[in-house]
């Protein structure tokens, strides 16, 4: 039997009923006298409930005053919406997980976090066991052996985002801010690197090798990527290795380390903000979308270090893979957290900003 979930007005302020006899029939008017019901059924909600989506219900109300909290009634209304037949909700449930922040949704979030992170393998039929460790000849051999079967029948990425927009703004006559990196991230020969570093980490990869590659695909400032090699030349001398503050200093292996490590309160945090950030940048590049809007977020170093490697996370697999890589950039890149909440705080000035009207009275 359905439960019925009133939407109260024109905003998302919809919740699913109490379970009573009272709220299982017919429909209660809208504060503008128009009822408005989204059927919501029995197991359906048991399903939400067992993945711990929606707060016990104990907790649906204002204890001052009884009233219902808007925070509850917005999370049905989202579950409601992303909510379809043989379909889950992706990484909207981490997003409830993280914002609850209980050991039972941290251990939820960790798991499915860990499980994500090695997807890869699991596509190709790989284990996180039978990536061997040490840096013998035999292991560093089938490290390699691994990285090429990561590769097999993997498509390739002709351009990303950046590459795209790029694309059409030259033949639109749109000047866009000059790239600061590469001019694929995706492109093959970085792909066949980031194989190798997920295997076996930074020590299967020379410093040469990786610099190289860069330097194939590199478009930005033609100074930049000589200075990077020095700075790491230098350090090389000095005995210390820049490349171990990298998130692939030790391959998949240490990326899942890390995640089972992490403390469950800034778990929760990368993810809520992670997520945040994600559908900040959605709902502007499909409500503001504009030449003055998109030169305004590419001039930016999180352009480069975030929306064109993990910040475009749809509601799917493809997504979870997106918040994923942020939240472990979020967790053990120095200052790239901080640097995404500069950015959010940008992008939602930017999304609330005065629009200005068309010569036709639009905006």
């Amino acid at each position: 039997m359905p439960w019925r979930l009133t939407r109260c007005g024109d905003g998302p302020d919809a919740f699913p009923a109490p379970p009573h006899p009272a709220h299982r029939r017919g429909t209660r008017p809208g504060r503008r006298g128009r009822p408005l019901r989204t059927d919501c059924h029995a197991h359906q909600f048991e399903r939400w409930r067992a993945r711990c989506w929606p707060l016990p219900t104990g907790q649906w109300t204002d204890p001052a005053t009884g009233a219902l909290r808007p925070d509850i009634v917005r999370r049905a209304a989202w579950l409601a919406a992303l909510s379809r037949p043989g379909r889950g909700i992706s990484w909207a449930g981490w997003a409830f997980w993280a914002i609850d922040d209980t050991e039972q949704t941290a251990a939820l979030l960790r798991q499915a976090l860990i499980r994500t992170i090695q997807l890869p393998l699991r596509q190709a039929g790989i284990a996180l066991s039978q990536v061997p460790q040490g840096d013998s000849d035999t292991a560093f051999e089938a490290r390699q052996g691994l990285a090429a079967r990561l590769l097999q029948e993997r498509r390739a990425i002709g351009w990303d985002l950046d590459g795209l927009l790029r694309d059409h703004a030259g033949t639109a006559g749109i000047v866009l801010p000059d790239p600061r990196t590469v001019s694929n991230p995706f492109d093959t020969t970085l792909i066949r690197i980031g194989a190798r570093l997920l295997t076996g980490g930074m020590a299967d990869v020379s410093p040469e090798e990786l610099t190289e590659a860069w330097r194939s695909v590199w478009t930005g400032p033609p100074g930049h990527l000589d200075q990077m090699t020095a700075a790491h030349l230098a350090a090389d001398q000095a005995g210390t290795d820049p490349r171990s503050l990298s998130p692939l200093a030790r391959g998949l292996p240490g990326l899942v380390r890390a995640l089972e490590r992490a403390d469950a309160r800034l778990l929760c945090e990368a993810v809520r903000a992670c997520t945040k950030a994600s559908s900040t940048l959605l709902k502007l590049l499909l409500e503001r979308a504009g030449a003055g809007m998109l030169a305004e977020l590419m001039d930016d170093v999180m352009w480069a270090q975030w929306v064109r490697v993990g910040g475009i996370a749809p509601v799917s697999r493809l997504g979870e893979v997106a918040i994923t890589l942020s939240t472990v950039q979020y967790l053990l890149v120095p200052g790239w957290a901080e640097d995404l909440h500069r950015y959010q705080g940008r992008m939602h000035r930017m999304l609330t900003a005065p629009t200005t009207p068309t010569p036709d009275g639009r905006p």
